[in-house]
């Protein structure tokens, strides 16, 4: 065992540690890490570019940058429950980590659980709030070759030993059901990276022959497992 005086000392020192860590560091070192074991279209390249698109979009509607940023940190983390639910138990885990309390009040808390329910793109309501519509809008990332990636690569993983021409019918389903002009997806801030992406995601969905050539293009590049 280390001696009594020593094991004091870092005792005191990681009191220290945590007293003095910042949000940033916090959320860094032990939320991010989180998105390690979601699948490739939710790791932790995706949340830093959530993160990153939320600040701008919370500069540019004089919002809270600390709570757009922990909103943006927090939004997809109920994923280690389940994908249908997961904004609502993203929001739970949110509200439940009572390191948040040294950083944000109750009412700021609350404000940010909201928003992290309110980013999902099926959400038929608007958000409630400034911080929902920032977090929804920079959840999107309307890059058309990223989208359909992601798509190919969720398809790939839920039925890895299917052809490409069944995972191009999916692809090309889902497309439909949520990009294409009467599709389910809103932009509720129409930030200008989203309205030009859905743009040029729409002309691919609407030649299905130039799409099955983009998809045939990535689907060859995924590792097939």
């Amino acid at each position: 065992p280390l001696p009594i005086i020593f094991r004091t000392f870092v005792g005191i020192n990681d009191i220290f540690f945590r007293a003095t860590m910042t949000l940033h560091d916090y959320i860094t070192r032990t939320i991010l890490p989180r998105y390690d074991a979601f699948d490739r279209g939710h790791q932790r390249d995706h949340a830093e570019s959530v993160i990153a698109e939320s600040l701008k979009l919370a500069h540019e509607y004089h919002a809270d940058e600390d709570m757009a940023y922990t909103i943006a940190a927090y939004h997809d983390l109920g994923l280690s429950v389940d994908r249908e639910f997961h904004h609502i138990h993203s929001g739970e885990i949110l509200m439940a980590d009572t390191n948040l309390r040294q950083w944000f009040s109750e009412e700021q808390l609350l404000t940010m659980r909201d928003a992290v329910e309110d980013h999902r793109a099926s959400a038929k309501r608007p958000p409630r709030t400034i911080y929902g519509a920032i977090v929804a809008e920079a959840d999107r990332q309307i890059d058309p070759e990223t989208i359909l990636r992601r798509t190919l690569q969720y398809g790939m993983k839920q039925n890895p030993t299917a052809d490409f021409d069944w995972h191009f019918d999916r692809a090309y389903a889902h497309m439909l059901d949520k990009y294409a002009e009467g599709g389910y997806l809103r932009l509720w801030l129409n930030s200008q990276r989203n309205v030009h992406g859905l743009t040029r995601l729409r002309a691919i969905i609407n030649d299905k022959d130039q799409m099955r050539k983009i998809c045939r293009n990535i689907y060859e590049t995924i590792p097939h497992s």
